[in-house]
């Protein structure tokens, strides 16, 4: 493969694509999506309560979730539980809740039993000593967004 970048120990590919193309030579994989479902995540754990990522509109959600015992979150503008980040904030600990988004959950899911990481700026530090322990080849995978056709649109902050 012409962009595997088996020769680095720190890699970064961007989305599903880059999962795929680097998920075979690595000793753990790194997912941020700081604005939603890593940042979910942080909180959530924080919290005590326990986390399954899950793919956007996939309608088995709600038969996992049950199967689980755990809630269903649903969209950032859903009351409750949801994919907003303030509303962890309600969780216990021993809580337990489906997640799904369209990028960083469904890059986890996909990424299958690898050992991943969710980051996001709340945990910056603390994802990157985890992955150091995990193992040297590290990737890291920033979901981006999607264009209304849902290909992938890339997608950096600036200062």
């Amino acid at each position: 493969m012409t962009f595997d970048q088996a020769e680095f120990q720190l890699r970064c590919e961007w989305g599903e694509r880059g999962l795929y193309s680097l998920l075979p030579t690595s000793d753990v994989i790194v997912v941020i999506d700081v604005l939603s479902f890593t940042t979910c995540v942080d909180i959530a754990i924080s919290r005590g309560a326990k986390v399954w990522p899950y793919r956007w509109n996939d309608h088995s959600a709600n038969s996992f979730a049950g199967e689980r015992n755990a809630i269903l979150a649903g969209s950032r503008s859903s009351s409750g539980v949801s994919l907003s980040p303030a509303s962890m904030l309600q969780l216990e600990s021993g809580d337990a809740i489906v997640l799904p988004s369209l990028n960083g959950a469904t890059l986890s899911v996909l990424a299958g039993g690898s050992p991943l990481l969710a980051a996001c700026l709340r945990n910056a530090e603390s994802v990157a000593r985890a992955a150091c322990k995990i193992g040297p080849r590290v990737s890291v995978i920033p979901s981006g967004e999607r264009w209304p056709d849902g290909t992938l649109r890339p997608c950096l902050a600036g200062c």
